[in-house]
């Protein structure tokens, strides 16, 4: 009796670990075609908790940073999507987003907190231009 117990329950680990693995193949799948497209209030959140780990933010604080990242993420996903304005224009009108998400934070957090905030802010944007430069020296070498 205890070895058929032990020969079901040893057949049934093999059906799922057979059935995770084609789920997991097929998700693999799915995502290879796929860019996945996360929401405004999605890049929101992700922002927000990122500098409430970071910062040490206060509720009242936490709760202001996620008004003022919903507020913008949704701001610059309909200013993406505007097929009215030139590139030139969005760039120009995303730039005043994140400064005036700049100022709504300055008006949030604490002095430290802020230049905390603020020189992440701007090592990601050395960042960024490092890798555009990357790319234009590689386009250029063609």
């Amino acid at each position: 009796m205890k070895r058929r117990m032990i020969r079901i329950s040893g057949l049934l680990v093999c059906l799922l670990l057979a059935f995770n693995g084609i789920s997991m193949a097929q998700k693999s799948d799915s995502t290879a075609t796929k860019k996945v497209r996360f929401t405004p209030e999605d890049r929101a959140n992700k922002m927000s908790d990122k500098l409430d780990r970071r910062l040490n933010l206060s509720k009242e604080q936490d709760k202001d940073i996620h008004t003022i990242n919903t507020d913008i993420t949704r701001r610059m996903e309909e200013l993406k999507h505007n097929t009215t304005l030139s590139k030139k224009d969005k760039m120009q009108q995303m730039k005043a987003l994140n400064e005036e998400r700049s100022q709504r934070f300055k008006s949030v957090l604490t002095p430290d907190q802020y230049k905390k905030w603020n020189d992440w802010e701007m090592k990601k944007k050395e960042q960024m231009e490092a890798r555009m430069d990357k790319k234009q020296q590689k386009r250029n070498a063609r």
